[in-house]
């Protein structure tokens, strides 16, 4: 499988959202396991553990433990029974591509950090597909040649 997702895609995945029904079709097509690296896994499991917290300050904002323990559990399961794969990245050669997109893109752009590493990532492993909901991740996938799918 040539595609590397992003955050918004595993977030789509395992937690009820708009792109919810397209991550899901798309997941339902693939034949073989999705990579993903350590950051992307660091990243959303991290995002689920903040969710919690910005819940318990402000009820209006976040969610319950619960909802953050089974995304947790539910990813855990895919990467035990391979539907999603954690691959080997140089980290060195990723933050030099990040460097090099941040130069050329962020002042335009306004990219995160973790933006330019998941494009970075795609980018280092030879993907030519990239999966992300978000709009200025897509922005600089495209930007950079990488296809994006969803």
């Amino acid at each position: 499988m040539n595609c590397f997702p992003d955050t918004s895609f595993l977030c789509s995945l395992y937690r009820q959202q708009v792109h919810s029904a397209l991550a899901i079709a798309w997941m339902k097509k693939r034949t073989e396991p999705l990579a993903v690296s350590s950051f992307l896994l660091l990243e959303f499991r991290q995002s689920a553990r903040l969710q919690v917290k910005l819940r318990a300050a402000d009820k209006s904002k976040g969610f319950e433990p619960h909802e953050a323990a089974r995304m947790l559990r539910d990813l855990d399961s895919d990467l035990r029974h391979d539907v999603l794969k954690t691959v080997p990245v140089d980290w060195a050669v990723v933050h030099q591509l990040a460097e090099d997109l941040s130069g050329r893109y962020t002042a335009t752009g306004g990219h995160r950090l973790a933006n330019l590493l998941h494009v970075a990532t795609a980018l280092h492993l030879g993907k030519t597909e990239f999966l992300t909901f978000d709009a200025r991740q897509r922005q600089l996938a495209e930007a950079v040649g990488l296809l994006v799918t969803v």
